[in-house]
């Protein structure tokens, strides 16, 4: 778990990074790792999520920890603003108009379950984020999505779609599903 410090730090160089860009710099060249919280500099997997008037306008994350947290957060964060392909670039002017969440992933636990109505009664709705594979298709669904996906039938065909598969797959087939939980905060 990060103090608020450290949260309030992380949410910080988010969007100082995004603010960099704008400025054709790197956050990288200006920020002095030395006083990083010492949580942040050890490996990390996170999502950065921004919004605007409550709706989504970017979202992209790692699912695997493989360099330091603020490096992923960093990159999260540029990623979410400029690179996410369902919406258009941030512009300038939106800048002082997102908010920025940052979710820090836990290690994924791979679920065995023998149909759907075994899998519902191993997945916790608002603590589960959930990690479909199905041969060369994937998606994931952050624990956040349970507020707009109520149930196991709407969130699970929602992400067999986000995955390229029909909606009603997970109930016919038997995907590789993986957990894991968040330690999310945002901007207030």
């Amino acid at each position: 778990m990060t103090g608020e410090n450290t949260r309030l730090f992380l949410l910080n160089l988010a969007r100082e990074s995004i603010k960099s860009r704008f400025e054709h710099t790197d956050v990288r060249t200006y920020i002095d790792k030395n006083s990083f919280p010492s949580e942040i500099l050890d490996n990390g997997a996170c999502f950065v999520t921004l919004t605007k008037n409550n709706d989504l306008r970017g979202c992209i994350g790692s699912l695997e920890a493989y360099r330091p947290l603020y490096e992923d957060i960093i990159s999260n964060a540029v990623n979410s603003a400029f690179r996410d392909n369902r919406f258009a670039p941030l512009d300038r002017s939106e800048l002082n108009e997102i908010k920025i969440e940052i979710s820090i992933l836990s290690e994924r636990i791979l679920i065995e379950y023998d149909d759907f109505s075994d899998l519902k009664k191993k997945i916790i709705p608002n603590k589960h984020g959930v990690y479909l594979t199905y041969s060369y298709n994937s998606a994931t669904f952050l624990p956040q999505v349970w507020d707009q996906l109520y149930t196991h039938e709407q969130f699970f065909s929602h992400l067999c779609r986000k995955a390229g598969l029909s909606a009603d797959f997970i109930f016919y087939n038997k995907p590789k599903i993986e957990i894991y939980t968040v330690e999310h905060f945002e901007e207030k």
